[in-house]
């Protein structure tokens, strides 16, 4: 069979799943609305409905969501491309670009939390468009080397922004309206399937840019309206939220550079092994996901026996598609697992021991799937085995949002999840330099082990932590009821 119509065949039939589970999706979804709304029929005059605010809400994140993260992937595809073909540069000069954007990543990371934390979350958002737009900018400007490192240097602050403010302001958000954690769930959970329509959509329309006009910075050039467009929309639409409360607290954490606000942030997080843990995670997963982008071609290029030049758009989408069936799936285990209404305690223990035990089986799961493509020569067997992984990207993120959210103060979100993508950037940074495609196996299993040993530490310290937490509450309702009995 050409290399085509089974990659064809193999879309075809994750667009199938997808769809099914899509369906199932909605239908338990369906079920919580109504026994949500039968509750919220019963608010006294004057409430406020939380179907209503928890549909504006949404609205509100998931459309600004879309836009920027549909301007990330319209950059992707073709930064490479620009650089290497376009410019005409080196190898070397393409790789010291793009360690460039992970340094800046890395060293930024803290400082930008920090500053959504003290500043406010939507200032940052806000920054992003105006940061990542400059970035867009300076890469079409023409091959001037020290606009591109200045390009690349913005690109990586914003990717921290990315990563960390929007999250936060959501999450902030959603308490401050009293929303309970299976609608918080449940918005990341879109979020996620969001991102992946949009990933496809970005992939296909890219294509057709450059398609059109032989030029592959037009995807920028589109990328930078999108942003622009987005800042508008979160200038007119969204509320303000801070990590700090009262102008004493933003008083003394001031400071351009925040070294009081991070020595706190960095003191809680070393004290507590269950944030040391979430850390690890973090690192572990998002760092083998940004080395995966880097290897999956080469390696399935090198398993191939067919003659036909491989359908890399098939397997983008097929890739997509299945981080989308990822998220399907974590929303359909949350909207069946997690109480519609809950008194806030039990509501919040029962999210945080299905969120831990979830974590620690999306990282196994990605580990064994790495796993089995680098034992395996096999062109079918790796191609599903990556499928299998960016399902599991396509949970991770919502699962590793709610565990943020639940386990990370209001104070000091932010700049804890900015501080935990320091080792990452730092990660991916050392395995570029030392050359990732021609290590490729060793890369891969090292992953591997990472993700395994994450599954580990996550069932022993954060999953422990959430049941010990369950166990607690009941034994102490227990004992309420049997003090009202006698």
């Amino acid at each position: 069979m050409p290399a085509g119509s089974f990659y064809e065949t193999q879309l075809i039939i994750l667009i199938g799943c997808c769809i099914f589970a899509l369906l199932a999706e909605q239908i338990l979804s369906r079920r919580k609305k109504t026994a949500r709304d039968a509750v919220d029929s019963r608010l006294e005059n004057g409430g406020v409905s939380n179907a209503n605010l928890l549909g504006k809400l949404t609205r509100q994140y998931l459309f600004v969501y879309a836009m920027v993260m549909g301007a990330d992937w319209l950059q992707g595809p073709y930064l490479y491309s620009l650089y290497r073909e376009q410019y005409q540069f080196p190898e070397r000069l393409v790789a010291i670009l793009f360690v460039a954007g992970f340094s800046s990543g890395a060293l930024t990371a803290p400082l930008v939390g920090a500053w959504a934390d003290q500043y406010g979350r939507k200032k940052l958002c806000l920054a992003f468009c105006v940061t990542y737009t400059l970035t867009c900018i300076c890469i079409i400007m023409g091959p001037y080397v020290p606009l591109l490192f200045v390009g690349r240097v913005l690109g990586g602050i914003s990717t921290s922004i990315l990563f960390s403010a929007f999250e936060s302001w959501l999450i902030s958000s959603a308490h401050s309206a009293a929303l309970a954690d299976s609608d918080l769930s449940r918005i990341m959970g879109r979020a996620s399937l969001v991102n992946g329509f949009v990933a496809t959509g970005a992939g296909v329309v890219s294509n057709q840019l450059v398609s059109s006009t032989h030029n592959f910075g037009s995807p920028f050039a589109l990328s930078g309206a999108i942003l622009t467009l987005a800042w508008f929309v979160i200038a007119g639409s969204w509320t303000e939220n801070y990590g700090s409360t009262g102008t004493e607290s933003r008083a003394q954490s001031a400071g351009i550079f925040q070294l009081k606000r991070l020595s706190e942030a960095w003191k809680i997080a070393r004290q507590d092994k269950v944030l040391l843990v979430l850390g690890l995670t973090q690192t572990c997963f998002e760092g083998s996901m940004y080395l995966f982008v880097f290897l999956w071609v080469p390696s399935l290029q090198e398993a191939t026996h067919s003659i036909d030049v491989l359908p890399l758009g098939y397997i983008f989408s097929a890739f997509m598609t299945s981080m989308m069936l990822g998220s399907l799936l974590y929303s359909a285990i949350t909207s069946y697992a997690l109480p519609s209404k809950s008194s806030s305690t039990g509501s919040n223990d029962s999210s945080l021991s299905l969120h831990a035990k979830l974590s620690s089986l999306v990282c196994a799961v990605s580990g064994l799937a790495l796993a089995a493509s680098v034992s395996s020569f096999d062109e079918k067997v790796r191609f599903w085995s990556f499928c299998a992984f960016e399902a599991c990207v396509g949970m991770y993120y919502p699962v590793q949002g709610m565990l943020r959210g639940t386990l990370i103060s209001n104070e000091h979100r932010a700049t804890l999840s900015s501080l935990f993508r320091v080792p990452l950037n730092i990660f991916v940074v050392v395995s570029l330099i030392t050359g990732v495609s021609s290590a490729r196996y060793a890369v891969l299993s090292a992953s591997s082990v990472m993700l395994g040993f994450s599954a580990i530490m996550t069932g022993l310290i954060i999953v422990n932590h959430a049941d010990g937490q369950l166990r607690s509450r009941t034994d102490r309702c227990r004992k309420n009821c049997a003090d009202q009995l006698l």
